[in-house]
């Protein structure tokens, strides 16, 4: 019998042997011109839903997370807290602490939104996200930049690689100018404290980055602390959120 392991494994060797397989012109051009319809559908469909949307806040995090974990609670108190500040709430639709934000959201009587991802073995989305205001891209890229167009503020939960992409990108368009300065706020000391400890130590210590950059973001411990830094942020600037 066939191990699980074995299976993907063997799925994965089909996948490497498909992408390095000699292709001709005509079948690139074809696949490529059908790419682009596809990206540029996702693209349409999600300017057409999110515009419509409102202020809203995204919430990152690991799909691992289980609902008796403090960073699940943690997160559904965080969306909860922020819907009673006018904000909307977006996830990444799934599990875990994507999960605990829409909850938090729903039951708050606030927007909860859900970017959801096609993935090889199916990321399902949860059902706290209200019906009109799920999407399901293919295209991570795209799904990504639908995160940081409609968001105007990010609050980043322990995760995994998918979760430190979504921080730094962030992080990245708004040292480059590339994004307005919209508060980003990284929730468990615990956590994430390793982390910044080495961006000071190795990236600021090489000079890889500027002091300044260190600025964009903020580490707190609790909910009410990172509702409070969104907060803060739109009363520093006498600012209504808005797109």
């Amino acid at each position: 019998m066939t191990s699980a392991e074995e299976i993907i494994k063997m799925e994965e060797e089909d996948r490497i042997r498909e992408a390095i397989a000699p292709k001709d012109w005509k079948e690139i051009k074809t696949h490529d011109s059908w790419s682009v319809f596809k990206i540029m559908s996702e693209l349409v469909d999600g300017y057409e839903k999110m515009s419509r949307i409102g202020p809203c806040v995204t919430i990152f995090g690991s799909a691992r997370t289980s609902p008796s974990d403090k960073y699940y609670k943690l997160a559904e108190e965080t969306a909860y807290l922020l819907t009673k500040k006018g904000f909307g709430v977006i996830s990444g639709g799934g599990p875990g602490i994507m999960e605990a934000a829409n909850k938090g959201a729903h039951f708050g009587g606030g927007k909860s939104v859900g970017l959801n991802i096609e993935l090889p073995h199916e990321q399902q989305s949860n059902p706290f996200i209200d019906p009109d205001k799920l999407i399901t891209f293919d295209y991570f890229f795209v799904r990504k930049l639908m995160f940081m167009k409609y968001s105007q503020g990010y609050i980043v939960l322990p995760g995994g690689f998918g979760t430190m992409d979504e921080f730094f990108e962030a992080v990245t368009l708004i040292q480059t100018h590339k994004l307005v300065r919209f508060p980003i706020v990284m929730v468990g000391v615990e956590y994430w404290q390793g982390l910044i400890d080495w961006i000071n130590n190795t990236l600021l210590g090489r000079k890889m980055i500027e002091e300044k950059d260190m600025e964009i973001f903020s580490l707190v411990d609790d909910a009410a602390s990172a509702v409070k830094v969104i907060e803060e942020y739109y009363n520093r600037y006498a600012l209504k959120p808005n797109f």
